[in-house]
């Protein structure tokens, strides 16, 4: 088997640790082809190296099935992660998230991802950016995404956590994980990060992952809330260029929290 090493010197502390112990995770139900791991150190994962393929429509709809097989194998609780610290963002400027064992999808999510960035963000902001920002918070801070499309309650899932199209590795032997944030989230969050930056075939993995786990209608609807962290965390990393997509995700859950209520 060749090998790929993924390295970076002054890597932060437990940076590859933590994506090495997220694939061993997401390999461990055996239900979706993961990188394998061979070793790590401060500086340095060692992986199997994989053949690239182009995607097609069948894989893809093979990758979505096995997906919801993933989150199905759940999660010891929201917001825990294998490895502590945990980390989110590029090889080359992650940012460290905070590991904790939430009760609820929107305690993970508002108190551990949102706030926090959001915070960080604030110079880059008008007061209307602002507070547009805050009132989408504060819509789901009240608890009404912690189900799909408001129906019931999500146990948490076993997600990837950075699932957008550059972390897929379409393969002979199917779609392959790689570059994983992994933690026990709501399955929501893997969902919306494909549709982000163009993950090609996505109907078509949405029709895989929806025969082996039927979705309430206008769950689509949901989406926002489940990538506005990786939205404000592009504007982070990568400056006011994604601000306006960011504000355009904000008013969607402003107004999704609104239609959920009535």
């Amino acid at each position: 088997m060749e090998i790929y090493v993924k390295q970076r010197t002054g890597a932060p502390r437990g940076f590859f640790a933590a994506e090495a112990a997220g694939l061993e995770w997401l390999a461990e139900p055996d239900v979706m082809p993961v990188v394998g791991v061979i070793d790590h150190d401060k500086t340095s994962l060692r992986l199997d190296r994989v053949e690239e393929t182009s995607p097609d429509a069948h894989s893809a709809f093979a990758f979505g099935r096995r997906l919801a097989l993933l989150h199905d194998s759940g999660a010891p609780a929201f917001g825990w992660a294998p490895a502590e610290p945990a980390w989110f963002g590029p090889l080359e400027a992650p940012f460290e998230v905070e590991v904790a064992s939430c009760a609820s999808f929107t305690e993970l999510w508002v108190a551990t991802r949102l706030e926090p960035v959001a915070t960080d963000i604030a110079d880059q902001l008008s007061k209307d950016d602002q507070a547009t920002i805050t009132s989408a918070i504060n819509a789901i801070a009240g608890g009404a995404f912690d189900g799909i499309a408001g129906q019931g309650t999500e146990a948490p899932a076993r997600v990837h956590g950075d699932l957008w199209a550059g972390n897929l590795m379409w393969t002979p032997n199917g779609c392959t994980l790689i570059d994983p944030a992994a933690h026990g989230g709501h399955r929501l969050e893997d969902l919306a990060m494909l549709t982000l930056f163009g993950t090609p075939f996505l109907d078509d993995i949405f029709s895989g992952y929806e025969a082996v786990h039927p979705m309430p209608d206008s769950w689509r609807d949901d989406l926002p809330v489940h990538n506005f962290f990786a939205l404000l965390a592009h504007v982070k990393l990568f400056g006011a260029g994604f601000l306006g997509q960011t504000l355009n995700a904000a008013r969607a859950i402003i107004g999704r929290a609104k239609e959920l209520k009535a």
